[in-house]
């Protein structure tokens, strides 16, 4: 029997689910599920949270909660005004949660990191231990669509207090709104995101994202970010302050993780703004403005390309420092300190070896990984100004560059193909540079026209000063040459153009007075290759010289080198390809020279001026000689001739040139007359013409000497004088006229050493024996053919005893000389001085020191304890130890330094304890007199019984710290 319900029944039974549906949705749900919210955040939250409301409508699945609040009452951590959701019933059908919107309004997020390390948001709950997770087969996202996705008013605030400078940004107004969200496979979503704040940086971001597979397409830029929001992350590592600075990106992206990461930037446009820079309070780089357009990336091609670059108004300081490097290169290097300082990521357990992915044991090392490749189109730099100053020279140098306008196009990092280069730009206001042309990096060569203008050449004064003591007082560098740079290695180098110096002037050092100088220099058609250079023709404009022989027969000359350290191991290499010089003429325009000899009582002073004449071709890969053809006056009025051939490049193979001085007065000559004759001169004229003919090393002068009137005056008491009777001798010479007429040929051969100077050689023979008895070792210097050289004595490097290259090279002019002159004795006296070779002496016992205590701390020792390799920590505990054992005390405020200081300081102590212990000083000198004698024994040939060796002696250190070892004469 079937039973029917009565439409009354039914229409009850509905209503009331109806209404218990309503009745468990509006109000029972709700109500349970906020209590149960609220309960847990009792029980699981460290601060005050809470839960305004719950609202569901069960017929049209709306879930709204509203008043989220989590943190303290005045600062929230994380809270919201409301949070909107509507679930479509379609969702039970489609496999799929099928939301139509989701909206969140007025939500606030606190991010805050500790300073150490802690971030707010993970301490605000107490989680629960996470249990094993299920064996879960499908790894594909949760199936969700979400029609509408709306953040609405929201804000985001961020701390980090992890740098030493807090980092703190925020931004008030984030809105969001995504279209069509889904995780289903290829579903689109639309997405446009704003976010701007009170600290800059606006945020505009459209497009298109789909998550299943993961891809994304749109634009993106950010606009007016202060570069100082997030300097203090740069600090950390660099030690720049940032005053200030701006910058503008814009740029349409394409996004791809489906197989790799695929990222391709286009339409990027960048603009640095404003940007000031400072190292230690001081200004270090202040840039207008930096702009970049209509440029590209593509991160799998590994590919940049560079549309155009603009840059205007650079300033910038750099400087090389004493010890030789560039205070930029130091600032931009991370220091160690830094790094530890940086936070380390939470430490976490290493997966099993079946868990870890098999891409991540891919070994890729084997393959190379393809360098970026950089693709400039245009590049334009305009009023850049550089301060350069180089603090390595005593004296420190300052180079200011600019206004500087650079202009660069074609550049490709891997292409063969060169890129064009322009450069304009001034260097310390006056002078100018310009280069032009093109360079190439794969290979590197260089095809550039230089062109330079009114260069202040002074700017080398600093450099020349540790070489030599002169003083630059003017000289600008004009050119105009095209520089051709075709390898590197082996270098292929040409230049060609012109040259020249003008308002040249140099002083000597030590009298400042006028050394050199010319109006001016030209050098024209200039042209260097390789191991050659060529040049037609050098035009000299009024060029003048000073020479002087100084009280004690020095020159001007000769006191401008500054003896330098010989380099070790160096030594002239001989080379069967010399480098050629060529210059096709000399021109002379106007020239004038100074002669002085302050050697003499009184002194003797002359002049050439009106110098006019040419050289004609010097080639040292030619032997055909050069045409001379000069002509001036003496003191005015003597004129003075000078023609002839010459090959300067080797003057013994041929030469053959006529001078001839006319009516010079003798009274000029008086200081000589009277030093060596012991007469002065009263009145007389001098014409003389020399005639010197070389033809294969064979010489042949003709020199004539015409004495008009000469007439002798008082006698002069000289000790210098010879013992000769001048004024019978005078009176002997002198014809009818009243003229000396002297005929003074001198024939010989220039190679060999023994070749007599017929007509001349008593008077030679005298003076060189007056020389000899005063100045006995450059007699003999003049014997082994070292000319004026002094070989009285050897000097050695500080705490050395090894003779260097200039040592054995005096010993072996000594030890010749000697074997010339087997009747003289060499006293040879050992010489230590404290200030210089106590510290190295004592540095070097340090050294043993430390070896021989780390050996006995060892269980097998080295049998040589010198074979020991300490590292710098090794160093600094025996260093210390040794400071304890030797009972050594620091003072007071060198206890206060850092550590490393204190060691340092320690090992100065224990070298100052040993640098004035005068048994290894001694021991030093006796060394140094042994080595000499050695050489002369083992290498010069000399006997032993010749070379005694004196007592050490004390002495001291000359200006470049070497100590010198006297050497003096005697006869058996």
């Amino acid at each position: 029997m079937t039973m029917r319900m009565r439409p009354k029944t039914l229409l009850i039974s509905l209503t009331t689910a109806i209404t218990l549906y309503a009745l468990l949705g509006f109000l029972i749900i709700p109500a349970v599920a906020l209590h149960l919210v609220n309960k847990q955040f009792e029980q699981r939250a460290t601060v005050p949270a809470r839960l305004e409301s719950i609202k569901l409508n069960p017929f049209t699945l709306e879930l709204t909660l509203a008043g989220l609040h989590i943190g303290e009452p005045e600062q929230p951590q994380v809270s919201f005004a409301r949070l909107y959701a509507n679930l479509q019933i379609d969702s039970l059908w489609t496999r799929a949660v099928h939301l139509r919107d989701v909206e969140l309004e007025q939500a606030s997020t606190r991010v805050q990191f500790a300073e150490d390390g802690t971030l707010n948001l993970t301490e605000l709950f107490i989680l629960p231990e996470a249990s094993e997770p299920a064996d879960d087969n499908d790894s594909g996202p949760f199936p969700l669509r979400i029609d509408r996705l709306a953040l609405i008013g929201n804000s985001l605030q961020f701390q980090d207090l992890r740098p030493a400078e807090p980092v703190e940004f925020g931004y008030d107004a984030v809105d969001i709104e995504l279209t069509h969200l889904s995780t289903l496979p290829d579903d689109n979503t639309l997405m446009q995101i704003s976010a701007s704040g009170p600290y800059g940086a606006r945020i505009d971001w459209e497009g298109q994202l789909s998550i299943s597979p993961l891809t994304s397409s749109g634009t993106l830029a950010i606009n007016e970010a202060q570069l100082s929001t997030f300097w203090p992350y740069v600090q950390e590592q660099l030690p720049l302050t940032l005053n200030q600075g701006s910058l503008n990106v814009t740029s349409t992206y394409q996004l791809s993780l489906v197989e790799s990461t695929e990222l391709q930037l286009s339409d990027i446009r960048l603009q640095l703004s404003d940007l000031d820079l400072a190292a230690e309070d001081k200004p270090l780089l202040r840039l207008n403005s930096l702009a970049i357009s209509d440029a590209s990336m593509d991160l799998a091609k590994r590919e940049v390309r560079l549309g155009a670059i603009h840059s205007e108004g650079l300033n910038a300081q750099a400087a090389r420092l004493k010890d030789g490097q560039i205070d930029w290169l130091a600032l931009l290097t991370p220091t160690s300190s830094t790094t530890d300082q940086s936070v380390e990521p939470p430490a976490t357990t290493a997966p099993a070896e079946e868990d870890v992915p098999s891409v991540a044991a891919t070994d890729t090392s084997s393959e190379p990984e393809q360098p970026w490749r950089i693709l400039l189109n245009q590049a334009q730099l305009r009023d850049y100004r550089l301060q350069l100053t180089d603090h390595q020279p005593t004296t420190p140098v300052e180079l200011d560059i600019g206004p500087l306008n650079l202009d660069l196009s074609e550049f490709d990092s891997q292409s063969e193909s060169p890129f064009k280069l322009s450069i304009d730009t001034a260097l310390n206001q006056e002078g100018q540079l310009a280069v032009s042309g093109e360079v190439g990096i794969n290979p590197i060569t260089a095809d550039l026209q230089v062109e330079t203008r009114q260069i202040d050449l002074t700017v080398a004064q600093a450099y020349i000063e540790p070489l030599m003591r002169l003083e630059l007082r003017s000289g600008l560098l004009d050119s105009n040459v095209q520089v051709q740079l075709e390898q590197l290695e082996p270098l292929q180098l040409s230049v060609t153009g012109q040259a020249g110096v003008q308002q040249l002037h140099v002083v000597d050092g030590p009298a400042k007075r006028d050394l050199l100088k010319w109006q001016s220099l030209q050098l024209d058609d200039l042209n260097y290759a390789g191991n050659s250079l060529s040049i037609n023709k050098v035009s000299l404009q009024q060029p003048y010289v000073r020479f002087i022989i100084n009280r004690d027969m020095s020159t001007n000359f000769s006191d401008l080198m500054v003896p330098q350290p010989a380099a070790p191991g160096s030594a002239a290499s001989d080379s069967s390809d010399p480098f050629g010089i060529r210059i096709g003429g000399v021109s002379i325009n106007n020239g004038s020279a100074n002669f002085a000899d302050f050697s003499l009582t009184p002194n003797f002073a002359t002049g050439i001026e009106q110098l006019n004449g040419s050289i004609g071709t010097l080639d040292n890969q030619s032997k055909k000689a050069a045409a001379v053809d000069l002509n001036g006056k003496v003191d005015r009025y003597a004129p003075v001739t000078i023609k002839g051939r010459l090959t300067p490049f080797d003057p013994l193979n041929s030469l053959d040139i006529a001078t001839s001085f006319k009516n010079v007065e003798l009274t000029t000559l008086t200081p000589y007359s009277g030093k060596f004759a012991g007469y002065r001169i009263r009145k007389g004229r001098l014409n003389l013409d020399l005639h010197y003919q070389i033809d294969e090393g064979q010489l042949k002068a003709d020199n004539r000497v015409l004495l008009e009137d000469l007439q002798l005056g008082e006698r002069v008491d000289s000790p210098d004088a010879v013992d000769l009777p001048i004024r019978l001798a005078v009176a002997l010479l002198k014809d009818t006229k009243g003229n000396i007429d002297i005929e003074l040929p001198v024939a010989g051969d220039l190679n060999n050493p023994e070749f007599s100077v017929m007509p001349i050689v008593w008077q030679t023979l005298r003076n060189l024996m007056l020389r000899a008895t005063q100045a006995p070792f450059k007699f003999i210097a003049g014997l082994a053919g070292a000319g004026e050289a002094d070989l009285s004595e050897l000097s050695f490097a500080a705490g050395s005893a090894e003779l260097d290259d200039q040592a054995t090279k005096v010993l072996g002019t000594l030890s010749s000389a000697l074997q010339e002159r087997p009747q003289l004795i060499l006293e040879v006296e050992g010489i230590s001085a404290t200030s210089a070779d106590g510290p190295p002496l004592a540095t070097q016992r340090l050294e043993r020191e430390m070896r021989l205590l780390a050996a006995s701390t060892m269980r097998r020792p080295p049998d040589n304890p010198a074979e020991l390799e300490l590292d710098d920590r090794d160093q600094i505990k025996l260093i210390r130890k040794l400071h304890e054992q030797r009972q050594l005390s620091l003072p007071e405020q060198v206890l206060e330094l850092p550590r490393e200081e204190r060691d340092r300081a320690m090992r100065q102590a224990l070298i100052d304890s040993w640098s004035d212990n005068s048994l290894p000083l001694r021991r030093l000198a006796q060394q140094r007199a042994s080595a000499i004698k050695d050489w002369l024994v083992d290498q010069g040939g000399l006997e032993a019984e010749r070379i005694h060796l004196l007592d050490a002696s004390e002495g001291t250190a000359d200006g470049s710290g070497k100590v010198a070892t006297q050497l003096q004469l005697g006869v058996r």
